[in-house]
């Protein structure tokens, strides 16, 4: 009974696993085989991930009960044959991943029962039909990194059925229509990198499927629709590099699924919205090279699933909260090229998962450089160049063993730079303007530069001890101006009566004035001028 049921494993060109369980290889070559044309029965037809060339068979457009027709990852080239066009019940049409060219086919639009058409990654240029959706019900269309061109055809939309759209990498203009608001169960939309102008439709609220929107790369003008807080399940919202104005929106605060906003190299302005840090979901926040300004919320403590924070190349102000060590989950932390003052928070030193850039170049931070950051075992590139930092480059980044890349320059460094092979491997321009670092990879030596330190130390410290002695003098000076004029202004007083009685009976009578005792008897103290001397210069010392 099990010969008979593993029977085929004895078929020529067929080499069954252990036990007879599986057919592990299938080799059909050499056997005369042609095409599938005459399998009238045949319904589901996979071909997909082999290494088939040349053209499509025409003959595979002659099996009309064919439902799904899958000849994706080949090497398939030249256009779709319009022999296809007899497929009627085709529900699956999938020829992705080939070197197809050509256009698409106005019979495509003709299936009444296409749900599934996918043709991305190929070279199939023209426009998308403009029947295509108008009479099936479509539910997936991907047609991916082509070279199309024109508008999205309303059709597609027309039925509502639309549930997966993904046209980027092409060379489409227009509007998103108006109409994409029809589909209420569409869940993901991706038209990045085209040609697209306008804004985008306030329909848009109206798909509460809504998961992935992806329009980066385009022309888009006008503010981002609040409307897109209506979109529930939105995870993915992606504006970049467009020509977005205005500020965002604070009702994107309630997207609870939102994962990442990405809204990078617009026009856009105002303040970072506290409301968009409590979506306790977002692992990633992209606001670079933007306009915006005021300060980063404290409320970024919420945000404990941020991985990517990414805020460079705006007008931002204020010091960096210390409430971004409870972030510990980052990977990526980007704040150059904003006006951020005070000190770099040691708390950044918690974040052990920052593994990709942490980048605070160009601002004005000052103070020392953390010795915390050295616990960042993961870290791959710091960059702290263009700020007012000083100090020491701290020790601990020996332990940063991960280090490749490292930028110091432009800053109030001191000192010797640690001699640990990620960090003398740099560039020596990564330490450029500063002028107290000494040692590898830059050419002051560290020796010198400490002998010039003594040297300078030394006319200091000899500058002082004129000064003192000067100070003193100045002292001893006034002191004995003080005590002394007083007696010699009384002394002369007492001459001149003197002179009058000597006048009188001829006797001379003066008395004498020691100087000595009269500074112990009125500064209470004998003062020994070198004794001032060598106490101010110890002092200095």
């Amino acid at each position: 009974m099990i010969e008979s049921i593993f029977s085929y494993c004895s078929w020529p060109g067929i080499a069954c696993g252990s036990n007879n369980s599986m057919v592990e290889k299938l080799d059909l070559s050499r056997r005369g085989l042609q095409a599938f044309g005459n399998l009238s029965e045949l319904e589901f037809l996979d071909l997909s991930s082999n290494k088939f060339g040349s053209s499509i068979p025409t003959e595979l457009g002659r099996p009309r009960n064919l439902r799904s027709l899958n000849l994706s990852n080949n090497w398939l080239t030249g256009a779709i044959p319009d022999e296809l066009e007899g497929l009627k019940k085709l529900q699956h049409f999938q020829i992705f991943t080939n070197r197809l060219s050509g256009s698409i086919p106005i019979w495509v639009g003709n299936l009444t029962n296409l749900r599934v058409f996918t043709a991305y990654e190929n070279e199939l240029g023209g426009e998308i039909p403009d029947n295509l959706g108008s009479v099936s019900e479509l539910e997936l269309l991907n047609l991916h990194s082509n070279q199309l061109e024109g508008l999205i055809p309303e059709s597609i939309f027309a039925l509502g059925k639309l549930q997966v759209l993904v046209l980027i990498e092409n060379k489409l203009s227009g509007n998103l229509p108006e109409i994409v608001g029809n589909c209420k169960g569409l869940s993901s939309i991706r038209i990045g990198n085209n040609e697209f102008i306008g804004s985008i439709p306030k329909a848009i609220g109206n798909l509460s499927s809504l998961t992935y929107f992806e329009a980066d790369n385009n022309y888009l003008s006008g503010e981002i629709v609040p409307e897109f807080a209506q979109c529930s399940n939105l995870s993915l919202l992606n504006l970049a590099s467009n020509g977005f104005t205005g500020t965002i929106p604070p009702e994107l605060g309630q997207l609870a699924n939102l994962q990442e906003l990405i809204v990078s190299g617009n026009g856009l302005f105002g303040e970072i919205p506290a409301s968009i840090l409590r979506c306790r979901n977002l692992s990633k926040l992209d606001l670079r090279n933007n306009r915006f300004n005021g300060t980063i919320p404290a409320d970024i403590y919420n945000t404990s699933r941020l991985q990517y924070l990414l805020l460079g190349q705006n007008s931002i102000r204020g010091e960096i909260p210390h409430e971004i060590g409870n972030c510990l989950k980052l990977l990526e932390l980007q704040m150059g090229s904003n006006y951020l003052i005070g000190s770099i928070p040691p708390e950044i030193g918690h974040i052990k998962n920052l593994q990709i850039p942490l980048k605070l170049s160009f601002n004005h931070l000052h103070g020392p450089l953390p010795h915390e950051l050295g616990r960042l075992d993961k870290l791959v590139s710091l960059d702290v160049s263009n700020n007012h930092l000083s100090g020491d480059i701290p020790s601990t980044f020996k332990g940063v063993l991960s280090l490749i890349e490292v930028n110091f320059s432009n800053n109030l460094f001191t000192g010797p730079i640690p001699t640990f092979v990620p960090i003398q491997n740099s560039p020596n321009s990564s330490f450029w303007g500063n002028k107290g670092l000494c040692g590898e990879p830059l050419i002051a030596s560290c020796v010198n530069a400490k002998g010039a330190d003594s040297k300078n130390y030394h006319h200091r410290v000899s500058y002082r001890i004129i000064l003192a002695i000067i100070a003193s003098g100045l002292v001893v000076f006034v002191s004995v101006t003080v005590v002394v004029l007083p007696f010699m202004m009384r002394e002369r007083r007492e001459k001149s009566a003197k002179a009058a009685e000597i006048t009188d009976d001829g006797t001379d009578n003066r008395p004498m004035i020691i100087t000595g005792n009269v500074f112990v008897e009125n500064l209470r103290q004998a003062i020994d001028f070198d004794a001032v001397v060598k106490a101010n210069t110890e002092g200095i010392k």
